[in-house]
């Protein structure tokens, strides 16, 4: 029963809401960024000279682990866990792991979702390249869930 209690401690309670906030849009990021790597190398095994269009598409999907790379240090430096300060109360533990629920689960899904939408803009790109542009914009779309996914948590934080 210590070593249970021992694990919530508000410190350690920090801990878990900045890893949250890295791991799942990470995984996200990660599973979008391979869907959409596999779909260019369908693409650039026929046409090699798209390539360079299609890293825009591949590259949109990573911005959710950015983001929750951005919420983690922004846990870790309020939080006092860096400066050695006073430990937190379980409350206040707690607190910034729910600080950290928008970027974990809205990083994570919308990572994922935006590479659906980036592996269908890779089909327009092979078939139509001039129409490049709007598949990104497509992409993009989903990036705003993101967005403000990382807003409210960084508002929670702050």
């Amino acid at each position: 029963m210590e070593f249970i209690k021992g694990l919530f401690t508000g410190n350690n309670l920090a801990i878990l809401g900045a890893a949250l906030a890295v791991v799942l849009p990470g995984f996200g990021s990660a599973k979008a960024v391979n869907m959409v790597a596999r779909a260019t190398a369908g693409l650039i095994c026929e046409e090699p000279q798209k390539f360079g269009k299609s890293m825009l598409l591949q590259a949109l999907p990573m911005t959710q682990g950015i983001y929750g790379m951005v919420v983690a240090f922004l846990i870790i430096v309020f939080s006092g866990l860096m400066g050695g300060g006073e430990p937190l109360t379980v409350e206040q533990g707690f607190y910034y792991v729910f600080a950290s629920l928008p970027i974990a689960f809205g990083g994570w899904y919308s990572a994922v979702r935006q590479g659906e939408v980036a592996v269908a803009g890779i089909s327009v790109l092979a078939k139509k390249p001039e129409a490049v542009g709007k598949a990104v914009i497509s992409a993009s779309f989903v990036e705003l869930y993101a967005i403000l996914a990382l807003l409210i948590s960084i508002l929670l934080v702050l």
